[in-house]
């Protein structure tokens, strides 16, 4: 099986773009004592853009905004919201948020 240079160098150059800029932030960061402040608003991060990605499936659909209680997946938040308050469990937030969607559609 023959590789064409110009396919291994994409296949390359797409290997960089993808690992450059997650290396690199470890590699420099690693010798630097961050200060406590920043480290306190990295930890939201996270969260911050989990909601943003589920606020665009839950809220927007076809496009077009639905909330409404026509919205299952609008509907099915208020369990997986409540599990998640009470036990803390991903998994029992997940769970809870699918039966109630499965339910629900």
């Amino acid at each position: 099986m023959d590789i064409r240079p110009e396919f291994l160098a994409l296949v390359l150059a797409c290997a960089a773009v993808t690992a450059v800029p997650r290396v690199l932030p470890l590699v420099l960061l690693a010798k630097i004592e961050l200060p406590r402040w920043l480290l306190a608003w990295l930890a939201y991060v996270p969260v911050a853009v989990l909601a943003a990605l589920l606020a665009i499936e839950v809220l927007v659909v076809e496009g077009k905004p639905a909330i409404s209680t026509a919205n299952p997946a609008l509907l099915a938040i208020a369990p997986a919201l409540a599990v998640a308050a009470v036990t803390r469990s991903l998994i029992a937030t997940v769970g809870v948020g699918l039966a109630a969607f499965w339910l629900l559609t």
